[in-house]
């Protein structure tokens, strides 16, 4: 199996030529924000272009968070393609990807520079930033079911084939992702604190909250840079006397993860619980 790359910055028209480039290339398998391709179909994956915010886009796009890097190696080992084409921002993303996937290493490189205008580039970039407009490499009846409540549009391609050609690179569609609109998004500790606080306060059994710290967590060295995974909890409570203490902690932890990462879109990797005092309700006589 071989393994090429395309690359170039966000918004500069990538997914709309990855076709014409896999087709040039005799790749029969896409990478692409998070998606396995192959001959035109969806076959594993969940798109980076469905999630709520960017930070859960990326970690989506390099097959990061849980559960997704497994669930695509499964499938090309099923699907055994002959070629894959790795779509990325950079030479570092696709190789990331790559690893990520436990895939051969990267043959040849393909930039968007050497196979698009400057004109071609800033046009693809307007219709992201103004219109936030992405494409998938798919056809739309390919993509509506995973796409359900979004809006898909069918896009022809801007070199002509013929219709052999065409039938089998497949089509192209726009979706509108929700977070085309945000902007950038940055959620600060004393927020995640805030938010760990109203839980817990909820929590029957817990009588108070005595302290709540955030810990970010990197991986990473110093030759390679620092890339942030997620962020650690640790709170300190008082209980209410009464419940099975182990048990209790174990649901704050699995309530706590969730619902953080529900409401913010940042990886809980560990939530840490400490006990500081045990209150008892004094008896009614």
């Amino acid at each position: 199996m071989e393994v090429i790359a395309l690359v170039g910055p966000s918004g500069t028209g990538k997914s709309h030529r990855a076709l014409i480039v896999a087709h040039d290339n005799e790749a029969d398998t896409i990478i692409d924000d998070g998606l396995l391709i192959k001959d035109g179909r969806i076959i594993a994956g969940t798109s980076a272009k469905k999630e709520h915010n960017k930070m859960l886009a990326v970690k989506r796009a390099i097959f990061v968070l849980p559960g997704h890097a497994e669930e695509v190696k499964a499938a090309i080992e099923r699907s055994k393609p002959k070629k894959i084409l790795i779509l990325g921002t950079s030479d570092n993303m696709v190789g990331r990807i790559a690893k990520a996937l436990d895939l051969p290493e990267i043959s040849g490189f393909i930039h968007i520079e050497d196979i698009a205008t400057k004109e071609e580039m800033e046009k693809a970039r307007f219709h992201r930033l103004k219109e936030g407009k992405h494409i998938i490499p798919v056809p739309s009846v390919e993509l509506k079911p995973h796409f359900s409540g979004y809006l898909v549009d069918p896009i022809n391609s801007l070199l002509k084939r013929n219709q052999t050609q065409r039938r089998r690179m497949g089509g192209k569609s726009i979706v509108r992702p929700v977070f085309s609109y945000y902007g950038k998004l940055i959620i600060d500790d004393w927020a995640v604190k805030a938010i760990v606080r109203q839980i817990l306060k909820d929590i029957e059994n817990v009588t108070k909250v005595a302290d709540v710290k955030v810990r970010h967590v990197f991986k990473g060295d110093g030759s390679v840079g620092y890339e942030e995974s997620g962020v650690e909890i640790t709170c300190d409570v008082v209980l209410t006397y009464g419940k099975h203490i182990p048990t209790l902690v174990q649901y704050l932890q699995q309530r706590l993860k969730y619902d953080v990462e529900e409401m913010t879109g940042i990886v809980v990797k560990r939530v840490n619980i400490g006990i500081k005092a045990l209150f008892v309700q004094p008896k009614k006589f």
